[in-house]
Parts: structure tokens; C-alpha cells; sequence
């Protein structure tokens, strides 16, 4: 059995390992999301939520005090007047208590249903605050896989140049061994090489490194051989912000119109049915100088007037907050608007330049052709065919650098949007 489980695990293991050979920037936001420390605060706010209500539901429930007193007074009532074979005695100055108070709500001015209202809007809002936090941890991702495609698109050109210098070697290689080419064109082609060979290392370990880092923000193992999928976007003009900072806001503005609402309930009348036992000297007949118990019940009603005072300030203080947190969404939206406009521009731009790198790599690519057979026939050297080799790469690097610009572009406009 515990063989079998093992082979059951080492596979499962497998299995996991072999999805993540290809990654999508959309499996990347949600596995580093469901990862991410912050998360757990979800789990955390509903608890609170709960623990919260339930103790305000008990708010209903009868309500018993008890209490307990042992008191000396310097004077007590007592009753001058003698009544012929009456023996009226005079309480004793030492008097004691011990009360049991219960106290059963009838109307609490909707004080309790507001505060659970109010604590299930105060928890609405802090896990709203735990989605926004998730949702800026898309900018990092985006930085984190754009970068790796950015690297692989490198390693893809320094292969092809590496093509193209293996094209120049085999023929100088072979003029040098008809004695029509001299060795050191020869070894001017492999230096280069070598150089390229460099730059595929230099690049590869950077590759490596922002794997991990990917790797870790996921919780999954990822390799040098996973592919990540180049993500296709569509970018459309903006017709509306759907970030979750927006409804942070309009979670914020609910709360404080709930807080006014409670202000209001704690300063209604409030009427509640009690009951009053104990044990004592003197008992409820002050007469009778000796221990005994007692109870009393009724009907009990009271108007908290002290807040009165204060009513009108604490809504204006309401209203304040309320009108800073419409403030904080204008100044939000404003900022948004304005970075959309800048990353517009900056699309239009790169696209501007895409298309016009593609024109000069076409351009380049002809005068290598040329220069290449020209190479063949000895007409110009080793280091003339690299000139116009290295001319064509750095045209690609420019393309795909550019290409890569444009595609982050879109994603951040994408993402400020709240689209992606």
C-alpha cells in the first residue's frame, strides 16, 4: 500500500510538473494570486465578519447583571411616633445586597440591526482592499513574463545570426583551403562566433533567473524548458474603468451612509422588560430589620437625550468622510483617464515603429543576400559580410524589442483599464 501511494504521488507529481511546461499570462494572474500571503486576509475578514454579527445577535438575548454592596450609613429613617404595644425598630445602619438584574430587550431603536449592517459593510470593504492588492500584482507579473518573452525572442535572433555567421565560416573556410581567402578572415567569422555564443549564455542565465522568480510567485515548478505563451491582445478604445479600486470606493461611501444610520438608532427611546431579585438587610419593607428576599419587575423605558447634543456633528463628520472618499474616486479616475490617454499614445507609437522596422529588416535582409554571395565570390572580406550580418540583427533586435514594447503597452493599458 504505501508503495502504491508513493507511485501515486510521484505521479501526480508528474502530471503537475507537465502542465506547466506551457504557461498563459492568464494561468500566471490566477496561480499567483491564490499564492499570493495576502490572500489568506480573505479568510480572515469573513471570520471576523462572523465572530462579529454572532456576538451582536446575542444582543437579543436576556441580559442579567449581577451585583453586590455592603454599605454603613451614618443615619436611617425611622419612626418617632409610639403606638401603644407597637415596637417600631429602626433599620440598622449597616445595610447589604446582592442583586441579580435581568434585562430583556423590546425595542432597541434598530441599534443592533444597523451595527450588523454595518460590520457586514466594513468587512465588504476590507476584502474589497485585499482585491485591489491582488489586482497590482498583475503589474508584476506582467514585468516578470514579458521579460522572459523578451529573452526568448533574443535567444531565437542570436540563433539566427549564429545561421548566418555558420553560412560565412563554411565559405571562407572553403576559399582558405583553396588558398583564395586568407585564415585570419576565417577566424574573424569565428570570434564572432564565439561573441554570439556569449550573448545566448548571457541570456539564457537572465532567462533562468526570471524563471525562479516566476516560479516562485506561482508555487509551481517551472524550468528552462517551460514555454510561455506570447498572449494575444485586443486593444479597444476605453468606454468604461472596471477596476476593483472603484468599487472600493463605492463600498466606502456605503459604510459611512450606514454610520449615519446608526448614529440615528442610538439616540431613539428604548424599551425593555426586567426583573430584579436579591438578598439583603433590609429586604423592600424597610421596617423589617432582618434578612430577607426580595424581587421586583416591570417594564423599563429610556431615552439616552446625551447624544442629542452631539448628533448633528457626528453626521457632519459623516458627510465630511464621505465627500473625501468621493474625492479620493475623482482624483482615481482622473489619474486613470490620464494614463490611458498616455498609453494610447505610446501604441500608436510603437506600432508606428514596428512597421517600419519590419521595412528596414527587409531592406537589411537584401543587402546581406547580396553581401553574402559577394563573400562567395571574394569580392568583399569577412569583416564587410558581419558588417551588414550585424546590421540585419541589430534591425531584429530593434523589431523585437519594440514588438515586445507594444505588447506591454497593450497589456498595462489592458490592465489599467481593469479589462485584463
Amino acid at each position: 500500500m504505501k508503495k502504491c501511494f508513493l507511485l501515486w504521488v510521484l505521479f501526480a507529481k508528474q502530471i503537475s510538473a507537465q502542465n506547466l511546461q506551457q504557461v498563459t499570462l492568464p494561468q500566471a494572474y490566477d496561480l499567483a494570486q491564490k499564492n499570493y500571503p495576502v490572500i489568506r486576509q480573505k479568510n480572515l475578514v469573513k471570520q471576523t465578519e462572523n465572530l462579529t454579527i454572532e456576538n451582536l445577535q446575542k444582543g437579543y438575548l436576556p441580559q442579567v447583571t449581577l451585583s453586590g454592596q455592603a454599605t454603613y450609613q451614618s443615619d436611617v429613617t425611622g419612626i418617632d411616633i409610639s403606638f401603644p404595644g407597637i415596637n417600631i425598630q429602626s433599620p440598622a445602619k449597616d445595610q447589604y445586597k446582592v442583586l441579580a438584574d435581568l434585562n430583556q430587550a423590546i425595542y432597541d431603536g434598530g441599534v443592533i440591526r444597523q451595527q450588523k449592517t454595518a460590520a457586514q459593510l466594513n468587512a465588504e470593504v476590507e476584502e474589497q482592499k485585499v482585491v485591489v492588492e491582488l489586482y497590482k500584482l498583475k503589474d508584476r507579473i506582467n514585468q516578470i513574463y514579458l521579460g522572459i518573452l523578451f529573452l526568448d525572442e533574443q535567444i531565437k535572433q542570436a540563433d539566427l545570426m549564429n545561421q548566418d555567421v555558420d553560412v560565412g565560416i563554411k565559405q571562407v573556410e572553403a576559399q582558405v583551403k583553396n588558398g583564395v581567402a586568407l585564415k585570419s578572415n576565417l577566424n574573424v567569422l569565428k570570434a564572432q562566433r564565439l561573441q554570439t555564443d556569449q550573448r545566448t549564455i548571457e541570456l539564457k542565465a537572465s532567462r533562468k533567473g526570471l524563471i525562479k522568480t516566476l516560479s516562485l510567485f506561482l508555487n509551481q515548478p517551472l524550468d528552462e524548458t517551460t514555454v510561455l505563451e506570447k498572449p494575444a491582445v485586443n486593444v479597444s478604445p476605453a468606454i468604461d474603468i472596471s477596476r476593483p479600486e472603484l468599487k472600493l470606493y463605492n463600498d466606502q461611501s456605503k459604510l459611512i451612509g450606514q454610520q449615519n444610520k446608526l448614529v440615528t438608532a442610538k439616540n431613539l427611546p428604548r424599551a425593555s422588560l426586567f426583573a430584579q431579585g436579591g438578598y439583603g438587610r433590609p429586604g423592600l419593607n424597610l421596617l423589617k430589620n432582618e434578612f430577607d428576599w426580595f424581587y421586583i419587575g416591570g417594564v423599563r423605558f429610556n431615552w439616552p437625550l446625551g447624544g442629542l447634543y452631539t448628533i448633528k456633528k457626528e453626521k457632519q463628520l459623516n458627510d465630511v468622510n464621505r465627500k473625501i472618499v468621493d474625492i479620493q474616486k475623482e482624483t482615481f479616475l482622473l489619474n486613470t483617464n490620464t494614463q490611458l490617454s498616455q498609453q494610447q499614445s505610446e501604441i500608436d507609437k510603437l506600432n508606428q515603429l514596428v512597421q517600419t522596422d519590419e521595412g528596414i529588416i527587409d531592406l537589411r535582409l537584401q543587402v546581406k543576400e547580396a553581401a553574402r554571395s559577394q563573400l562567395q565570390n571574394g569580392v568583399i572580406t569577412a569583416n564587410d559580410y558581419l558588417r551588414e550580418v550585424n546590421a540585419e540583427d541589430q534591425a531584429r533586435q530593434a523589431l523585437i524589442t519594440h514588438q515586445i514594447q507594444l505588447l506591454q503597452a497593450q497589456i498595462n493599458y489592458q490592465t489599467t483599464l481593469g479589462k485584463q
